[in-house]
């Protein structure tokens, strides 16, 4: 599961405002098995007009341990008709309690443990009725979703789907709605035929149904957790890939669908590296993915149909401009959830690293492997730094059980810090040892749960290691280490002597790394383990290193502050062979950015193998000084034309375009006749300090295809030199943009504002504004955007509508702040 938190928390990275989670001190248990979930067969026709699912469910179980005469069911909000226990093919009704949330049976007897029975439910499910609490990952609890179901909103599709993580598949069927319960499924759904339909397994039949409709049936034979159980119904076009004899399917709105295996067509090669890496096949009956609209989240692992939202359909310009950590990312993601979450899934939410973690790491081995070491380190440097940007997360262990809310679990400490704690276990274990012991975990667990402990017990019998030590730091224990690394050289012993001071709360952590020592361009290597606060490690050496490099390996967990000369890491930049080790000298040298060496760095770092080490050089670059601007701007000019990353261009041409120098007018008119969406826009903003009535030209002349960078580039000029006529448009693009696109938008947004003399776009744009300070205001710098609204009030004073402003900028400002 994709979190948009984490996304919003990326952008907003220089306002670390953080929202603090209560705690709680209760004991979060895994539930209890009272009744055994064995299989669940759904019956389901949809009302469209009321957003209703009509369902009959034959749900079979068992008592777990232990006799019982009663079954407890999660079921949300729903009309409940019938409740019966099947006799062969005699229904016998049963007494039963119903709150809204759980349905109590009376079974009429006491069932002995271990005896299968099956219950009969007929039910309506009122989804829209619900006021279930979301999360940061997962923004609605409904579990089942009518999109346009009226067909009121032009162009837009009508669909069905769901999302039932954490505990929201209950509010479309009753079951009991806990990861620790595994069922075999059958599903039929009844549509209008000219629909497509996905669930779970295989479809084993399509009948009529009377005029106009439709029945299928999906058909799980493996068991799976209740809160994996999906359907998508809609106008989706299928595109039918193979691997290995079972159907791998890409389901797309008609439009994006010659664009599927572009977008999904890595999937076939997914399976077989994932399959050979973990030592454990494939184990579903096929793989299906879907995109929808108006997802509530970024994309959820059913088994056997991964849902997307709309970000995961494109056209071929909009490809040119996505990133790795875009789609294909979470393409692994999700498919490794196939294994890590759905084959054997976390017993409890307590246990979330042991599916989200795992799903954070693919996503760095598939960088490997796909795209080089390089691509890998970028994507697991990502993730940590993802984790390291929330104080929040510090005071959070990995494995969590008191929490105030299950939901509180998805967060930068169950996917970027469990995920980088992995690729850590993997070097210090070797890559045949760490994977045998996964493969150990995954055939012990299958089709079963796990938790933390059974991954160090199978990690420990496939190393012949005691990692206790491992897990009780790095699972059960919160924060990380916080060090400073000192250097001295004691030339009368030929000794380099290297002290490693951690600063963190708590006792110090135990780290296992490597310090390579460098003479002559080469590396001899020494192993350590740091076990107390403060230690300092001495190596012999004929001479004083060129350079010393702790963490040799650069996968450790921790915030370091390494006091090596900016010498050392200019020569770590040419020499040491890591993608980490080149963009820790290029970091050193953006904060010493006035120095010879840091400049000549930055300019080196602009020709590097990596396109994100260069886009890195790129923004680090001050071309305010002179001397760097002369040795930089000829390079940046080359690769704003040629590079072979758009990424790069783009910001070779934000770089050129803020030195706001008519001499680049061309470059950027030149750049706008490109393909990519993001190299125009980037374009468009350098042209407009120059020439603005050219910029308006051209962006009245894009208003016809634009997404993306470019259409915030269009908000920006509309915003600096664009009148009434233009706020139509810019309305519409930000309603349709995501929250963070929303967010690059307000100064474009706010500059018109201050100068539009109409009441109504006025009241528009300030309330959108509020709107979305207000929704994402935990996650936001939000007296920045209420200092934002006061510029606009400041700049309507004297206009014709400077009361109207001044009255709707202090209602917005009391909103926010009441939030």
């Amino acid at each position: 599961m994709r979190n948009l938190l984490l996304l919003l928390l990326a952008f907003a990275v220089a306002t670390p405002a953080v929202a603090q989670q209560p705690t709680d001190t209760v004991y979060r248990a895994t539930p209890r098995k009272v009744n055994e979930l064995v299989h669940t067969r759904l019956d389901l026709r949809f009302d469209y007009a009321k957003r209703y699912a009509y369902g009959k469910e034959w749900l079979t179980l068992k008592p777990h341990a232990y006799a019982t005469d009663s079954l407890r069911l999660d079921a949300q909000g729903m009309d409940i008709q019938a409740v019966a226990l099947m006799k062969g093919e005699k229904q016998q009704p049963l007494q039963y309690d119903y709150n809204q949330q759980h349905l109590l049976i009376r079974l009429g007897r006491r069932v002995p443990a271990g005896e299968a029975y099956t219950i009969y439910i007929e039910y309506t499910a009122k989804p829209d009725g619900l006021h279930a609490k979301g999360s940061a990952a997962i923004r609605d609890a409904k579990g089942l979703y009518f999109i346009n179901p009226d067909s009121a909103e032009a162009g837009k599709p009508v669909q069905i789907w769901t999302q039932g993580e954490t505990e929201a598949n209950s509010a479309w069927f009753p079951t009991i709605d806990k990861p620790n319960q595994k069922s075999t499924s059958e599903i039929s759904l009844t549509v209008p035929a000219r629909y497509a339909t996905l669930s779970n397994g295989l479809l084993v039949s399509q009948v009529p149904a009377g005029p106009g409709l439709r029945r299928d049936t999906w058909k799980m034979a493996q068991p799976h957790a209740p809160y994996l159980f999906m359907l998508a119904v809609g106008d989706f076009q299928k595109t039918t890939d193979t691997w290995r004899g079972k159907e791998v399917s890409y389901y797309l709105e008609p439009r994006y669908a010659a664009q599927a295996r572009a977008i999904f067509g890595q999937t076939p090669r997914m399976l077989e590296f994932f399959s050979e890496r973990l030592g454990v096949a494939f184990p579903w009956q096929k793989y299906a993915q879907v995109v929808v609209r108006d997802y509530v989240s970024g994309a959820m692992e059913n088994t056997t149909a991964s849902l997307y939202g709309p970000h995961a359909q494109g056209t071929a310009r909009e490809q040119l401009d996505w990133e790795y950590a875009d789609v294909e990312r979470e393409i692994a993601h999700e498919l490794f959830h196939q294994w890590f979450g759905d084959y054997v899934t976390a017993e409890s939410w307590s246990n979330l690293t042991m599916n989200e973690s795992f799903a954070n790491f693919s996503e760095v081995l598939w960088a490997e492997h796909a795209h080089g070491p390089d691509a890998g380190a970028a994507q697991a440097d990502r993730s940590l730094r993802n984790y390291l940007s929330s104080a929040g997360n510090y005071a959070k262990p990995l494995v969590r059980f008191t929490y105030a809310d299950k939901e509180d679990m998805f967060d930068g400490v169950s996917y970027q810090k469990g995920g980088s704690i992995l690729n850590m276990l993997r070097s210090y274990l070797g890559e045949e040892v760490f994977f045998k012991g996964l493969q150990r975990y995954l055939t012990q667990n299958a089709f079963g749960t796990g938790e933390a402990q059974q991954l160090r017990l199978a990690l420990e019998e496939a190393s012949g290691q005691d990692l206790n030590w491992f897990f009780n730091q790095w699972y059960y224990r919160a924060g990380h280490p916080i060090v400073t690394i000192d250097y001295a050289w004691d030339a009368a012993r030929k000794e380099q002597q290297v002290t490693i001071r951690q600063t963190q709360p708590g006792p110090a952590f135990q780290l296992p790394l490597a310090v390579d020592l460098y003479a002559d361009g080469k590396p001899t290597r020494h192993h350590i383990t740091v076990r107390k606060a403060a230690e300092t490690f001495r190596f012999p050496s004929a001479s004083k290193p060129d350079l010393v490099n702790v963490d040799a390996e650069k996968v450790l967990v921790w915030q370091k502050t390494d006091n090596k000369p900016l010498a050392a890491f200019a020569y770590q930049f040419r020499h040491a062979p890591r993608y980490l080790d080149r963009r820790e000298a290029l970091a050193a040298a953006q904060k010493q950015i006035i120095q010879p060496v840091a400049q000549q760095l930055l300019v080196a770092g602009l020709a590097d193998q990596s396109p994100v080490l260069r886009q890195f050089a790129i923004e680090a670059l001050a071309l305010q000084q002179a001397d760097l601007r002369k040795a930089a701007t000829p390079t940046l000019r080359r690769l704003a034309t040629t590079d072979s990353s758009v990424q790069v261009r783009a910001a070779a041409l934000l770089a050129l375009g803020s030195l706001k120098e008519k001499q680049y007018a061309p470059l950027f008119v030149q750049a706008l006749e490109g393909l990519s969406y993001r190299v125009q826009g980037a374009a468009l903003q350098g042209l407009l300090p120059l020439n603005p009535k050219l910029a308006l030209t051209r962006a009245l002349a894009l208003e016809a295809d634009n997404t993306g960078v470019l259409t915030i580039a269009l908000v920006q000029v509309y915003g600096q030199v664009g009148t009434l006529a233009q706020w139509p448009l810019m309305r519409a693009k930000y309603d349709a943009a995501t929250p963070i696109n929303r967010l690059e938008m307000l100064p474009g947004l706010s500059e018109i504002l201050g100068r539009l003399d109409d009441p109504t776009a006025l009241t528009e744009g300030i309330s959108r504004i509020k709107d979305l300070t207000v929704g994402f205001k935990p996650y936001l710098d939000f007296k920045r955007l209420i200092g934002l609204l006061r510029q606009i009030q400041q700049r309507q004073a004297g206009r014709p509508n400077a009361a109207l402003a001044a009255t709707l900028v202090a209602q917005a400002v009391a909103e926010i702040e009441a939030a």
